[in-house]
């Protein structure tokens, strides 16, 4: 698009498609208040953002006596520029939502008579027009790409977030402080043998370094705050680890609330990774039933009962690789064992503890033991102490670890009125608990869940080039001159990082470098 096309008033529908009880048709540009005369020749139009209901006619039957009528009872908004979404001139037409009044209301539009051209926006051109007139910054367009996006109540949070404009003038006040600090040093560059300066090239540099430090501390928070954004934008990754028949497909089935995974009592089911999204209070979750870990080190029922372990096959073997590595790239595993009868009487735990150990290294981790409905309370106290002890006790990263006791069977199986059947409820709980800590800011940090990948990335380089200068500036500390030229240079780059983000440019600084040298 040819920057004079912004010239151009531009028309389209601005709710969703389909049949509704109202839809909004919005038009911006120079042209606006031309199109509403031609749709309604005969009242003037509404004061500025107040509402009006007018009848819409066709352009091209308007002035006839009985001229063709597109709406009746149409709410007409007008909003004069530059306070609007766009900057612009803005009219909104909100006509009843019958697809046929859609289509007639928005081919009358091209029809209408005005100075310019009046066409149909291109795909975010409304956006654009805000952002070219000073409306948004990049950081806002983005989140506004998020908050048309956001399907849970967290991924909202963070959309409302980096929609307030806080990280945007924070970015701005970065690059103009390095933008003054550079244009000093310049300054000293150009001008040192002419002027008098009050500062030497080592005393500027060191005064420069300090808020370089200021914003090198402030780029690791936003950092921070970019992975925390993240997990609530393209959600949680939930692995369920544990020996065959544990029950983790059955834990999965109650989690997520339909037949997920195949359900059976054959050990080894599951061959490949099973994977469901949903929503867990407001937070978006990926969870992955994986296949069963069979190793040396599983105390399996095979292993209690004497029995020799079966044969693991080709495909079982790459079920497990899949489920390994799930694991590792998971931010919480669940980690399944269960209770288990033995031949002569009695019951053990059966668990793995390559499971625990891959458990133990994930950011957050849960351990679960199923079936606790197969033996009485009593007994099962004395099994899950004994668990503890042998098992976590011995996986580091685990010693203080807490297994909680559910019973698929019974919460599949539970009668209406109980408040827990199965101790599933409680595990979710854990979950939510677990949510809060991988994705929590403090109260006064919470602007940073806006920080997207892409502002991380910039914020990324830009913190590479800071590091430049600094290596400069703390040579005056090992007795090297300091490279005052490359210190200039790194501060530039970094600026240009931040003006990225901003949409102030790749470049195109010159003239305020060139302000503040002069300046000084």
């Amino acid at each position: 698009m040819l920057f004079n096309e912004n010239d151009d008033t531009i028309y389209a529908l601005s709710s969703g498609a389909g049949k509704a009880g109202i839809a909004v048709i919005r038009i911006s540009g120079p042209g606006s208040l031309s199109v509403y005369k031609a749709l309604c020749p005969t009242k003037p139009p509404p004061k500025p953002r107040y509402a009006g209901v007018r009848t819409l006619l066709d352009p091209a039957s308007a002035n006839m006596p009985n001229g063709n009528i597109l709406d009746t009872d149409s709410l007409i908004l007008h909003f004069p520029g530059p306070k609007t979404v766009t900057g612009e001139d803005v009219l909104e037409l909100h006509v009843h939502g019958g697809s046929a009044t859609i289509k007639a209301v928005l081919a009358a539009i091209p029809k209408c008579s005005t100075t310019g051209k009046v066409r149909y926006a291109e795909p975010g051109e409304f956006t654009r027009r805000a952002f070219l007139n000073g409306r948004l910054d990049l950081a806002q367009v983005e989140s506004l790409g998020d908050t048309l996006d956001a399907v849970t109540e967290q991924q909202r949070r963070v959309a409302v977030q980096g929609n307030s404009g806080v990280l945007g003038k924070t970015y701005e006040r970065w690059r103009e402080e390095l933008l003054l600090a550079r244009g000093e040093i310049e300054a000293l560059i150009d001008f040192s043998e002419d002027q008098h300066f009050d500062e030497s090239p080592t005393e500027l540099l060191t005064n420069v370094r300090r808020l370089v430090e200021g914003i090198l501390h402030s780029i690791n928070m936003h950092k921070l705050g970019s992975q925390k954004s993240e997990l609530l934008r393209n959600g949680i990754q939930i692995a369920l680890l544990g020996p065959p028949n544990a029950g983790k497909s059955s834990l999965m089935n109650q989690i997520v609330g339909r037949e997920a995974s195949i359900v059976s009592s054959e050990a080894g089911t599951t061959r490949d990774i099973i994977e469901a999204n949903l929503d867990i209070r407001g937070y978006l979750c990926s969870f992955a039933d994986t296949a069963g870990i069979r190793t040396e080190s599983t105390r399996s029922i095979a292993n209690l009962d004497g029995d020799s372990s079966p044969v693991i096959g080709a495909i079982e073997q790459e079920g497990i690789r899949r489920a390994r590595q799930k694991a590792m790239d998971s931010d919480i595993v669940i980690v399944l064992a269960s209770v288990e009868a033995v031949k002569g009487g009695g019951h053990q735990i059966s668990y793995d503890v390559e499971t625990l150990k891959l458990a133990a290294a994930a950011q957050q981790c849960l351990v679960a033991v199923n079936k606790s409905d197969v033996v009485e309370r009593e007994t099962l106290e004395p099994l899950i102490q004994g668990f503890k002890s042998s098992a976590l006790g011995s996986v580091q990263g685990l010693q203080g670890a807490e297994p909680l006791t559910i019973s698929c069977k019974a919460a599949a199986t539970a009668t209406a009125g109980l408040t827990d059947p199965g101790g599933v409820h409680t595990l979710t709980e854990r979950l939510v608990q677990s949510f809060s800590e991988l994705t929590s800011l403090p109260g006064d940090m919470h602007h940073l869940l806006g920080v997207t990948e892409r502002q991380n990335q910039l914020l990324f380089e830009c913190q590479m080039h800071l590091e430049g200068f600094m290596t400069e500036a703390q040579a005056c500390g090992t007795g090297r001159e300091p490279d005052v030229v490359l210190a200039a240079e790194h501060l530039r780059l970094a600026a240009n990082r931040l003006a990225c983000i901003t949409g102030r440019g790749d470049s195109g600084d010159v003239e305020e470098v060139l302000g503040v040298i002069f300046e000084k």
